[in-house]
This record gives structure tokens, sequence and C-alpha cells, in this order.
């Protein structure tokens, strides 16, 4: 009879294959549920399986974040100090925020910005002067590629993993990062180890653990976890909402008003420390800010009122949605966005003219379809069709990027990242 692992065993299995076969192994670690248990989960195969072998353990500090979770990653750090090799980050790199029409990002520990941090910054911690790749234009997903290589250098080792705690549960383009052979390599037959470039390496143990399971370990091991969960629970918090992450980006502001009842004190700092953190704290979870289903203006149509909203933004703001919704439209006339059969049936229904191409790009079996922006369409499949409630939503949400429409880096955005990467290549840090 075949012995089906659970996922505490599967998670047992990886980690032996990631520690038996990368030099230097390190956890990326933000204070949350998720990259808790993982970490806990290493600590223990460490102590269990390869004594006297160290893990490291990234950091990022975003500043603003509740005192909960603070406390929780300093507890933690200083528990298995033996073993840990701790690099806490305080840089300031760019974060987006959705807070506000005036501001696409902001940065944490902004020098310029001192007298307005929330909280002091933390001793013996990382500073941007320690990284030689840093600089003003890094994103924090820049930083954490980076980050990899300049650690691999530092370490003179071959080959480097970063073991990072996402799940698939969580959505659509979590599944997508750990299933989705289009945009990586994979270490053997393990579809859940990602080559990044340069012998780096990013490994997602626990992708198909359930939230249950998160707990039940928590419960099981008397596992340490952020107090700030149980704050989530008393408070209402759903288990699908109750995150630990940067509180200005689009999917923690519906809960951004709960700072205010859990950790008032930082919620006062943070009102002052980013555009319109108050407004988003009061407006989050409400049509105001596109959370819930928006109505057209009587009299307007979607792109009318699209206009009107463009009309009331900051030039550049203005410029920057105006230039998406060129390439947008471009796209789907020239190109094609691809469509499954049973939302093509749902476009022929409703008559909406389109045409269909040959043999897509993309490892799908999907066709691509060309087609006109439309004004609205009432179907399941909204969110991938091209229309300018879309676009008006993206506004009102504050989603500079337009993340809403399924956009990725622009070509500038492209281009600037691969400036930064080639000036990090000049640095000679792929030569071991």
């Amino acid at each position: 009879m075949i012995h089906r692992l659970n996922v505490y065993e599967a998670a047992q299995k990886r980690l032996k294959l990631v520690f038996d076969n990368f030099d230097y192994v390190y956890v990326s670690f933000s204070g949350g549920k998720d990259s808790g248990v993982l970490l806990n989960l290493c600590v223990e195969y460490l102590r269990k399986n390869l004594p006297g072998r160290k893990l490291g353990v990234l950091h990022l500090d975003y500043e603003a974040q509740y005192s909960q979770t603070t406390e929780y990653v300093a507890d933690r750090l200083a528990e298995d100090r033996d073993i840990l090799e701790v690099y806490h980050c305080c840089v300031p790199f760019k974060v987006t925020t959705c807070t506000s029409m005036y501001q696409s990002y902001w940065r944490p520990w902004e020098e310029s910005k001192k007298e307005l941090w929330v909280r002091d910054m933390p001793g013996n911690c990382y500073v941007e002067n320690d990284f030689d790749f840093f600089n003003d234009e890094l994103w924090d997903y820049d930083f954490h590629q980076l980050f990899a290589k300049w650690l691999r250098q530092r370490k003179q080792v071959r080959r480097i993993c970063c073991l990072i705690g996402i799940r698939t549960q969580e959505s659509y383009n979590r599944w997508r990062t750990i299933h989705s052979s289009r945009n990586y390599r994979h270490f053997g037959s393990a579809k859940w180890i990602h080559m990044m470039g340069g012998n780096v390496f990013n490994a997602y143990p626990i992708h198909d653990w359930k939230t249950s399971d998160i707990w039940t370990a928590n419960g099981k091991f008397r596992w340490k976890y952020n107090c700030l969960y149980d704050l989530y629970y008393q408070a209402g918090i759903p288990l699908g909402r109750q995150r630990v992450a940067s509180p200005f980006i689009s999917q923690a502001l519906s809960t951004l008003s709960i700072y205010k009842a859990v950790d008032p004190d930082t919620w006062g700092k943070m009102v002052s420390r980013v555009n319109g953190v108050n407004f988003a704290g009061l407006y989050g979870s409400s049509f105001a800010m596109g959370w819930k289903s928006i109505k057209c203006p009587a009299g307007f149509s979607w792109k009318q009122y699209m206009e009107f909203l463009l009309g009331t933004l900051p030039e550049e703001a203005a410029r920057n949605y105006r230039d998406k919704l060129r390439v947008s439209i471009r796209f789907w006339r020239e190109r094609g966005g691809c469509l499954s059969e049973e939302t093509i049936k749902k476009l022929r229904d409703r008559n909406i003219s389109f045409s269909i191409g040959g043999m897509s790009a993309y490892h799908t079996d999907k066709r691509p379809v060309r087609m006109e922006y439309l004004d609205d369409i009432d179907i399941p499949e909204f969110k991938e069709i091209p229309t300018y409630k879309r676009m008006c939503i993206c506004i009102l949400k504050n989603d500079h990027a337009c993340k809403y429409m399924g956009f990725a880096l622009t070509k500038k955005e492209k281009l600037l990242k691969e400036s930064v990467m080639k000036k990090y290549r000049l640095l000679n840090h792929d030569k071991i």
C-alpha cells in the first residue's frame, strides 16, 4: 500500500533536497504566518539532521508595520542565534503605495524623512551603504534578486538558494509562480525550485500547505507566531485578509484602518509618513476606492467617466494612466489577449466584434483574441476583457501600475531594470 505524504512530511523531503544540493540556504522572513512556519521548519530540520550548519535569514524591514510584528521578528530571530545568520535590511528602496494619486511609491528609512520615521531604526541592521549594488532606482522586488547575488559572492559559494514561504492557496498568481514553466527553469524535476540565474535559486517548500495546515503546525509544535493574528481574529478579520505586509499596497488597504484600533501609536505616525494614508484608512474597504461594486454616474459612459477621473489627477499621474491605456489598446488590436473557448462563446452571444488569431506564443490552450476596448461587459470573466470600467477601477484604487488590468513592467521600466542589472554585473559578482 502506497503511503501518501502529508504536507509536513512532503516539506521534510523538500528541505532535504534543498540542503543536500545547495551550498548556502537562507529564508526570506517577513514576520508573517507563512514565512514564520517555514523558518521554524528549517530550524527544526537543521537541529535534527545537520547540527552545526548555519541558516541565513533575510528580513526586509519596511519601517511602517505593526509593533507586534516588530517585536515578533526581534524575538524570533534572537531565539536561534546560534544557527541563524541574520540579514536585517533597512534600506530606502522604492515600495508601491496605492494610498495617493500623487505618490506612486514611498521609501522606508529615507534619510531625508528621518524626523517622520514611524519608529527608530533597529541596531545591527544592514543599511544602503552595506550593499554596493544599491541605487535610488531600486524597487523592493529588485533588491531581493540582487541581494541573492550579493550574498552568494559574500559567502563565496557556488550555488545559493532562497526559501520563500508562499502558498498556492493564497491566489492564482501564486499558483502560477510555482507551476508555470514559462518564465523559469526548474531544478531537475522539482517544479517548486526555480533557477533565477547565475546559480541563484528560489524554492517554495510549503507551496501546497493550506491555511489550516499553518495553524495546525503552530499548535502541534508550539511554535512562536506573530500575535498580531490573534488580534486580527478578535477584530473579526477573515483569514484571507489577515496580512503582514507593506501596509500601503492595494491588497492591504482594506484592513489599513485596523491599525487605528490595534496599534494607534503607529497609526498616528503613519498618517504623516505617506500621502493619503488617512483617506485610505477611512475608505479603503468601500466603493470610494474601487474595492466594492462601483457604478457609472448618471449621464456618463465608462469611457467618459474615465476621462473625468483623469482630469482630476495631477498631470504626471494622468499621463501614466493614459500611457498604460494606449499600450493596452494597441495590444488588444494587434496581438490580442488569450481567452478560453467558453469566454469567446460569451462574446459571440453578445454580438461583440472580434477576430481570432492563429497559434499563441504563450504556453496555453487559450486562443488569442483581437478586439477593441468595450465600455463594460457583464460576464464573470470581466477582468479578462479590455474595458474602460477596468481603467476607472485602477484610477479609483490608485493602482498606478495598473495591475488590476494585468500589466507587468512597461518597456521603460524594463529598460531601467536592465540598466540596473547591467551596472551590477559590471561589479563582477558572477565570476564565482
